[in-house]
């Protein structure tokens, strides 16, 4: 079959093998097709299609749908026998879905290139984005931009875009060409002035060219924009520049000189190492393992490269017959952890396994006990989320054993450990903030910088929870400086997604909608699809219900089931079914679900289940519903997660209690 490409980086376009346009037809197919294409190779069912071609479908419009459909499919696939099914535009299930490769749009080579060129080398990335930046021929999905199935797709591309554009700026400051910056910064800024990055961006070129009051004057305006348009005062990262070019901090100047220095240094080492270490030496294995440690903590590629390697090394070092090299294999991977949901459950059962195995086989010696205790931290950070006893029997085991040795770093790993066993109800956020500050002041102490960036994370979300966003706001803002000083891009994940959170909690919607989605663009490619599958519909959902105004029934009227819900799919589908008035359906959709899994998102689930079954009137779920959250009364529904929130928990109690009657309330907290 002759390759086709598909182009929505402007008009929606198809090219066939030879770069020629594909003859589309009318406006309607072109519709269809970048419906499909929206959908990302997932099916779209018929009756959805006809729902966001009309607004009133008229007699016929599944008919009509399938005409198109087929004229598609004459056109992309020209050369296909008579009846042959389709390879490209095939059917499936209730409706269609489009198997383009998955470099076959340029929008999704473009949120490649873009995600690549974030942790590539200066030079590369500047490269990177030039090319895809080139291949924008106008507004994505141009002629439908009123069309609200494209909202959504259209606003997540434009901010890439713009992502774009401060990537590339960064990529020319970090190569000494902050002249070249300056124009293209000065233009972005006149159509995105809400963009801090692109602020702090100019003032550094601008700075770096000697232009020092220019360089506070554009700081002056960002200040003034920011106050006038959103009511914010600037970040951390703003407020550090303007201090360090008043202060004329050395460390603002470029520096090109050491980066090939130090590229040069590690080529070295390498080769070094690789001719004097026997390629199946236990060392090599051990070293790999240090290596992988430090590549997690780089960002979204060293992250994905990480997790893709550590189970074949911790397998070859099972394989060597030695539980005492096993165990520290697996036990030097003490990447800190701040979420409490697996990125891979199938790789994280095997490596239990493995810790397990090895634990029992490793001698009783006490010499042994520094060993012992990193896999069961292991073995309590693997099975976060789960409801197995023996998570929270290793986390235990592993404090003790680390008080016990009185070793700083060990304590640090296995306090990781009992933080992400401490989900298993709802109100336990002083149980983690507890966690946190003992963490936080244990790596202080100690150099432990990893650490201490986690227990800030883990405080801001305890303190999100009980509602103390002071002190939130200022472990959020350590976080970043932590962050910026010692490379750990993926920090700024968590941290913007916690400022949607705290524009969602002090009732600004439209605000923290908008930051929620420039939240999501960062977590794309950044390797932590154990955070980011499902969140941007959860928070939408979430932010929805939080000021307890819309019943379920309303919030439900933006549920799309083919958006990506992640493992929140679920809790979602009652809404679904409210919105297509399958009511009876709803409730019972309602009673089958589980109980939420033990993760910072127990209780936003729980408020969720509980806000259908007042919408249906199901007395035994809103009972279990207010059971379960009875726990956190007094607390924030969800934003113990550090990003999501559905408002008061003492609210969500009183509507069950109401809903109840009176000769239902509760018993007494536990």
């Amino acid at each position: 079959m002759e390759r086709v490409t598909f182009g929505v980086l402007g008009p929606v376009v198809a090219w066939d093998g030879g770069g020629a346009d594909v003859a589309l037809k009318g406006p309607r197919h072109r519709a269809v097709l970048a419906r499909l294409i929206i959908a990302r190779r997932r099916v779209v069912p018929l009756a959805r299609l006809v729902d966001d071609l009309w607004d009133e479908p008229p007699k016929g419009a599944a008919g009509a749908v399938q005409t198109f459909v087929a004229d598609l499919r004459r056109a992309l696939e020209p050369d296909r026998p008579p009846r042959a099914p389709a390879r490209l535009l095939v059917t499936e299930g209730p409706g269609y879905a489009l198997r383009a490769a998955p470099d076959g749009v340029d929008a999704w080579r473009f949120a490649a290139a873009v995600g690549a060129a974030a942790s590539s080398p200066p030079a590369q990335a500047l490269e990177q984005v030039k090319e895809a930046m080139g291949w924008w021929r106008g507004p994505a999905y141009a002629e439908f931009a009123q069309e609200e199935w494209a909202g959504g797709e259209r606003s997540r591309l434009a901010e890439l875009r713009l992502q774009a554009v401060e990537l590339q700026a960064q990529a020319r400051l970090d190569l000494g060409l902050a002249a070249e910056a300056v124009p293209d910064l000065d233009a972005h800024l006149v159509e995105h002035p809400w963009r801090e990055d692109a602020w702090r961006l100019l003032a550094l070129a601008l700075y770096r060219m000697g232009r020092q009051g220019d360089a506070l004057s554009v700081l002056r305006r960002a200040r003034t924009t920011l106050a006038d348009q959103l009511g914010l005062d600037p970040g951390p990262r703003l407020r550090r520049l303007e201090a360090d070019i008043l202060a004329q901090d050395p460390l603002l100047d470029a520096a090109p000189g050491p980066v090939p220095a130090a590229a040069r240094l590690w080529e070295q080492a390498t080769a070094t190492y690789h001719r004097t270490v026997a390629a199946g030496a236990r060392t090599r294995l051990e070293s790999t393992v240090g290596l992988l440690r430090n590549l997690a903590m780089t960002g979204g590629g060293g992250l994905r490269a990480a997790q893709e390697h550590r189970l074949a090394a911790v397998m070859a070092a099972a394989e060597f017959g030695d539980p005492e090299l096993t165990a520290r294999v697996i036990g030097a991977f003490d990447v800190p952890a701040i979420w409490t949901r697996s990125d891979d459950a199938q790789q994280a059962e095997r490596i239990v396994a493995t810790a397990e195995r090895t634990l029992a086989a490793l001698p009783g010696d006490p010499s042994y006990d520094a060993a012992r205790c990193r896999l069961l931290a292991t073995i309590a950070l693997e099975m976060r989320g789960t409801r197995s006893e023996r998570g929270p029997q290793a986390a235990r085991e592993a404090e003790e054993i680390a008080r016990r040795l009185d070793d700083p770093a060990l304590l640090a790993f296995a306090l990781n450990g009992v933080y992400m066993q401490s989900c298993t109800r709802a109100g336990l956020a002083p149980r983690r903030d507890t966690v946190g500050a003992e963490l936080l002041a244990l790596a202080t102490r100690h150099g432990l910088v990893t650490f201490e960036v986690l227990g800030h994370l883990i405080r801001l979300q305890a303190r999100s929870a009980l509602g103390d966003f002071r002190a939130a706001d200022a472990h959020a803002a350590a976080a970043d400086r932590l962050a910026e000083r010692y490379e750990r891009p993926l920090v700024g994940c968590f941290t913007d997604w916690y400022r949607a959170l705290r524009l969602a909690a002090v009732g600004q919607p439209a605000q923290a909608e908008a930051a929620y989605r420039v939240a999501a663009t960062r977590l794309e490619g950044a390797g932590m699809p154990g955070v980011e599958q499902g969140l941007l519909a959860l928070a939408l959902l979430c932010l929805r219900l939080v000021d307890g105004t819309r019943s379920a029934l309303k919030a439900a009227e933006q549920v799309d089931l083919e958006t990506d819900w992640g493992p929140y799919r679920p809790w979602a589908e009652p809404f679904a079914l409210l919105r297509g008035g399958h009511r009876a359906d709803a409730g019972a959709a309602l009673r089958a679900l589980p109980e939420p899994p033990a993760d910072l998102m127990y209780e936003a689930l729980c408020c969720l289940q509980g806000a259908v079954a007042l919408e249906v009137g199901d007395q035994v779920v809103l009972a279990q519903a207010r059971a379960r959250l009875l726990p956190a009364a007094g607390q924030l529904a969800g934003a113990g997660s550090g990003m999501i929130t559905l408002g008061p928990v003492d609210r969500w109690l009183a509507a069950f209690t109401a809903a109840l009657g009176p000769s239902s309330s509760p018993g007494p907290r536990t």
